[in-house]
């Protein structure tokens, strides 16, 4: 199973970089030739996405190293930090599109030179083959629980808002040589401001989410709670006191204390913890890794995570 995601995400991965790289090329020799600064500026966003593709590429085949003694809980943040990696890239390729822009508007925005109909073409392309992109990136790293394709998913959807900028741009300029309005021209260049606000929105909002798996992320009470029931089944768990499902990119790491009878032996508290601990990395797909603290069950005053109980055994 594991092999089988790395392959289909690693699989994602080089479709972005193939399809960015060949954007990358064709926007920046069109953008170059028809004189179009916002072209320009969407050829520097497509080479900054195969940067983030190639570390997406890296930051998967790392979270699906094994555990070792550095890394005991597994590599699956490698995931979360290619997706910073990713958001940081957007956030500095708005910023260089927004400078373009500006010198642009500063300077005399260009008249739109006679092959300035190649432009509109290779945007067209690039909304459509981005949107397929995004539909493609974004339903696998859902399936996956991937957040680095997730991260990769909108940004592949940012450059279709900011490719419909640049049309809308190119468009404005195309209509203002024609009937002679000339600032209209303008148009471009102000697309490209438009398209590096889409792209600095997007990455700031891809690197809070990032930085907030990175942080030992805990999913909440109602994520958790078919775990919590199943627990609570298994013959011999009196009570669960705690559930704790951490987020390590692609995988969950769970930390459980249950009450048992306190008058059974050690190695039959030690049984009911690995009933429960091989139930839920069976049952629950996700799941990794179970560490289990066994609390003696008393009803009148039932263990709290209050720092009061001493957890008695680790199940591993």
């Amino acid at each position: 199973m594991p092999h089988q995601r790395l392959s289909k995400a690693a699989f994602a991965a080089w479709v972005g970089i193939v399809g960015n790289l060949l954007l990358a090329i064709f926007k920046g020799i069109i953008g170059f030739l028809t004189g179009s600064n916002v072209l320009l500026a969407e050829a520097a966003n497509s080479a900054s996405d195969v940067v983030g593709s190639i570390a997406v590429l890296i930051g998967l085949r790392v979270a699906h190293l094994p555990p070792d003694d550095d890394h005991p809980y597994g590599h699956g943040k490698a995931e979360s930090i290619a997706a910073i990696i990713v958001s940081v890239l957007l956030i500095l390729v708005g910023f260089q599109i927004a400078l373009t822009a500006m010198k642009s508007l500063w300077n005399g925005a260009p008249v739109p030179g006679d092959n300035y109909s190649l432009a509109l073409w290779i945007i067209i392309i690039s909304v459509v083959a981005k949107e397929l992109l995004f539909q493609y990136n974004f339903r696998l790293g859902k399936r996956l629980k991937s957040q680095a394709l997730i991260a990769t998913a909108w940004d592949h959807r940012s450059d279709v808002l900011s490719s419909i900028a640049a049309l809308i741009g190119i468009v404005g300029a195309m209509i203002g040589k024609v009937y002679g309005i000339s600032w209209m021209y303008s148009l471009d260049p102000i697309a490209g401001l438009v398209v590096s606000a889409l792209v600095l929105r997007m990455g700031v909002k891809l690197i809070m989410e990032s930085i907030h798996e990175t942080m030992d992320h805990v999913l909440h009470a109602e994520e958790t709670k078919d775990m919590a029931d199943a627990v609570s089944e298994v013959p011999g768990v009196l009570s669960l006191d705690e559930l704790r499902a951490r987020q390590h990119g692609h995988y969950l790491i769970i930390d459980l204390k249950i009450s048992v009878q306190p008058e059974i032996s050690v190695l039959d508290g030690h049984t009911i913890g690995k009933a429960v601990k091989n139930m839920l990395v069976s049952r629950f797909a996700q799941v990794e890794d179970v560490f289990i603290h066994i609390n003696p069950y008393d009803p009148e005053f039932p263990f709290k995570n209050d720092g009061a109980g001493t957890p008695v055994g680790t199940i591993q």
